[in-house]
Formats: structure tokens, sequence, C-alpha cells
């Protein structure tokens, strides 16, 4: 009876303290998001804009600055003619930095092809499309080559394409003799290979078949990244290697995959890049690596990989088209136009590493 007593008594102490207790619902603090905040969460939830922001600003200013010249045919016409080359290697550089690694090689291969396609279709004579076809094979394997030294040797990408880049630059004066072959030649032999540096015109601007491959390059880029297996796996390595494997993802066939398709990017790219120079010249495009990495930078597409858009990088070419015309019109030194470029790529790092502080 005793214990009964006890085990009431203690019932009763135990509702006593209850009702001294604090019956506040736990509660959060609130945070109210700043503007600052809402346009990081956008920038982050549409990498994309980043690109069509800058791009649609340049414009303006320029607009502003350079006056009517700007708008003009004529310089509508050379921005046009001058993006294609950096926007399509950008295309084969954007493959890589996805998957979180770089290539320095992409302009020398591109140089290089477009030496074999001439070589074989003017010195040896073989059938133009047969050469186009043998540098498209060439650029596939210069790409194969990079991605066995990255997968199976277990280099950086950063060394293997250093060391490519100068393998293949060499290659290049090796087989041409560093030597041109002129335009006169190619319209007599292989005017095929100079397709790409015709246009039609379309409003008084002259659009040439180059600016028209690079818009389809990117277009067929961004259906296998965005609707193909192989663009999701190409996205899971990019941002986690070792969770891409654990999830039966073969990583490895993956890269190789990436850098032969960069390789064949690269390829066509030389043939553009002829009718673009309108000859075959072994010492043009010296400045290709660096201005497709700006593209793709500018473009929105993380050095980290795994983020970001393939649209971006063609807004990339199409900004550093704007700003090397813009600048050129209001008077500014070439020395100078290099200078902001530069300061430009700073400043998209710098925001994409801004933007990545809300996935850390």
């Amino acid at each position: 009876m005793s214990e009964a007593t006890e085990a009431a008594r203690g019932h009763q102490d135990f509702e006593r303290a209850l009702d001294n207790s604090d019956d506040r619902v736990a509660e959060f603090e609130s945070h109210d998001k700043t503007l600052l905040d809402k346009a990081q969460h956008f920038l982050h939830a549409n990498p994309t804009m980043v690109p069509v922001i800058v791009l649609l600003i340049s414009i303006a200013a320029f607009g502003v600055l350079a006056g009517g010249r700007f708008f003009s045919a004529f310089n509508m016409s050379l921005i046009m003619q001058q993006v294609p080359i950096i926007g399509i290697l950008a295309a084969a550089q954007s493959l890589m930095i996805l998957t979180a690694g770089i290539d320095l090689s992409v302009g020398a291969i591109m140089v290089l092809m477009s030496v074999v396609m001439g070589h074989l279709a003017v010195s040896v004579g073989l059938p133009t499309p047969l050469a186009i076809i043998a540098g498209f094979v060439g650029g596939m394997a210069a790409g194969a080559l990079n991605g066995f030294l990255v997968t199976r040797v277990r280099l950086p990408p950063f060394i293997v394409t250093l060391g490519t880049w100068n393998i293949f630059f060499a290659l290049n004066l090796w087989l041409s003799g560093a030597q041109s072959i002129r335009s006169q030649t190619l319209d007599d032999q292989a005017p095929l290979l100079k397709l790409f540096g015709e246009g039609v015109a379309i409003g008084g601007a002259q659009v040439t078949y180059g600016s028209i491959l690079m818009v389809l390059i990117f277009a067929v880029l961004w259906y296998c990244l965005n609707r193909t297996a192989w663009g999701r796996h190409v996205y899971a390595v990019g941002d986690d290697k070792e969770a891409a494997e654990l999830s039966g993802i073969r990583t490895d066939r993956v890269l190789v995959s990436v850098y032969m398709l960069a390789g064949l990017v690269c390829a066509i790219g030389a043939w553009a890049a002829i009718g673009r120079v309108g000859s075959v010249s072994p010492q043009s495009f010296q400045e290709a690596n660096l201005q497709s990495i700006t593209a793709v930078v500018i473009g929105g597409i993380s050095l980290f990989g795994g983020r970001g858009s393939i649209i971006g990088p063609l807004m990339g070419a199409l900004i550093v088209g704007v700003f090397n015309s813009g600048l050129r019109l209001v008077g500014v030194d070439v020395l100078w136009q290099v200078f902001a470029i530069g300061w430009l790529t700073i400043i998209a790092v710098a925001i994409d590493q801004w933007i990545r502080k809300l996935s850390a």
C-alpha cells in the first residue's frame, strides 16, 4: 500500500514540475535574404544567366561608347567572322572542364589537323573529302592519346595536355615545314577546305558558314549532355569521380570518350579555321588555347567540374568577340585589349567562386 502511495506522490510531483515548465514551441531564427543573397541563389540555380547578363551589358556599353559604328553591318559581320573559331574550341574545352580537367592542347590539335588536311589534299593529292575525314580521325586519335595518359598512366590533365601541346606543335612544324599553303593553291586544288569562310548576307551583315557550324556544334553537344545517359555520366564524373565509380559508372571510359570527342571537335574547328584564314598556316591561332579557356570561364562553367551549361561558353565566345570589337572601335590599343580580357577572366572566376559558396 505504501508503494502505491509513493507512486501517486511521485506522479503529483512530476505534474507540478510540468506546470512550471516553459510551454513555448521551439523556434528558429529567421534570416531575411538580402538582394545580394537572392542574386547569389538565382545565379547558382541558373549559371547560364551570368554570361547572358555580361553579354547584354557589354553590348549596351559599347553601343553607347562607340555609337552607331558598333551596330553597323560591317562590325557585326566582323564579330561573326572572329567568334566561330574561339567558340568551337570553347565547346571542346567545355567538355574537358565539365569533367574537372583541362586541355591545353586544343589549339595545337586544331592547327595540326588543318595542316594534315591541307598536306594530304594539296601535297599528297588525296581527294579533299578523304583528307578532311583523315583530319577528323587524327583529331580523335590526338584526343585518345590525351585520354590514355590521363586514365591509364594516371597523369594530371594539366601536365598531359601541356606536354602534348608541345608535341602537336612540333609535329605541325615538321609536317608543314613551317610553310603555309597559299589561298590560290587551295582555290586550284582543294576549294572545299575553304567552305566555312564563305557565307550568306542576313540583314546586311555577312554570316559565314563557320558561324552556322559553331551553333550546330553547340546544339549537338547540348543535346548529348542534357538528353543522354552519357551526358549525365560526364556531369557525374566532374562532380565527384569516386562517387560516380561507386554508382557503377565506368569513369575511365567516359573520360576517354570525352577526350576523343573534344579532339573531333578541334578537327572540325581546323576545317573552319582554314576557311577563316583563307589558307593553311602552321603559325596561326597562337592564342587559341587561352581564348577558349576564357570563353568557358566567362560562360559560367565551373573550373572545378560538374556544373554549368554548354550554352554558356557560346555566350562567352560572343563576349570575347564583343569586347575585342568594342575596345578596338573606341580606340583602345591591342595591348590593353588583352589586358581587359585578362581581368574579365579573373572576375569571372571570382564570380564562380562566390556562387559556389552555396554548395560548400
